[in-house]
C-alpha cells in the first residue's frame, strides 16, 4: 500500500479540522482532527527529515492554524484555510516528502 505523503496529511488536517468544526459546530471535534493529523504528519516528518526539521514543520503547522484566524478576517474563512494549508503542504514537501522519493 502506498504511503500518504506528509504534505497531504498536514494540509488535510488543516482543511479537515476546519471543515469538521464548521459543519458539526463542535470546535473540539475539529481540534481533534487537527491534532491527530498534525501528530501523524510530525511522526512522518521525523522519520523522513529528522527531529529538527520535524520540530520546524510542526511549528509551521501550529503557526498556520493560528495565522489562519486573523487572515480569515481579511480574505474569508475558506480562502484563509486553503492558503495556509497550501503553504504548509509546500513546506512539508520541500523539507520531507521530496527527500523520501
Amino acid at each position: 500500500m502506498a504511503k500518504v505523503p506528509s504534505s497531504v496529511i498536514a494540509a488535510g488536517g488543516l482543511v479537515g479540522g476546519y471543515g469538521v468544526a464548521r459543519w458539526t459546530r463542535k470546535r473540539q471535534l475539529g481540534g481533534a482532527v487537527l491534532a491527530v493529523a498534525g501528530a501523524a504528519a510530525a511522526q512522518q516528518w521525523r522519520r523522513q527529515a529528522g527531529g529538527a526539521a520535524a520540530g520546524a514543520l510542526t511549528a509551521a503547522y501550529v503557526a498556520a492554524f493560528a495565522g489562519s484566524h486573523p487572515l480569515a478576517k481579511k480574505v474569508g474563512a475558506w480562502p484563509s484555510v486553503f492558503g495556509v494549508a497550501g503553504a504548509v503542504a509546500l513546506a512539508s514537501w520541500a523539507v520531507a516528502d521530496r527527500r523520501a522519493q
